[in-house]
């Protein structure tokens, strides 16, 4: 793969870590509200819903995270690119759209077939 182009996937992961960070290391202080201390029920509703939206946002961010770091490992000991399955080089068009990816086009959609027939 072209140093450039790699270069470049590098840079854009760790911008991507470096704006989701912040996230996770915030807004702690607002996931314990204790639910006596709202007036009525529809405050604690209200409160539980948003303590939940806001936990699943930042377990979305850390599994984001790992796979970032994921790469940028990958990266670092030059298996970045490579085909987790088959074995065969990633296309640089799909790293560019997906710089986590860890299959190429082809595995990922037989695995997307084979999770669908799952749920059938």
């Amino acid at each position: 793969m072209d140093q450039k182009i790699l270069e470049e996937i590098k840079q854009g992961l760790l911008q991507q870590r470096e704006e989701i960070i912040p996230h996770l290391n915030n807004g702690d202080e607002n996931l314990g509200i204790v639910p006596e201390e709202l007036a009525d029920s529809v405050d604690r509703s209200s409160a539980e819903t948003d303590r939940n939206f806001n936990l699943r946002l930042k377990d979305r961010e850390r599994k984001l995270l790992k796979k970032i770091d994921e790469a940028l490992d990958r990266i670092q000991d030059s298996s970045y690119g490579t085909c987790d399955e088959c074995g065969n080089k990633i296309s640089i068009g799909r790293l560019k759209a997906r710089p986590m990816a860890e299959l190429c086009i082809d595995c990922k959609e037989e695995r997307e077939k084979e999770e669908t027939l799952e749920v059938d």
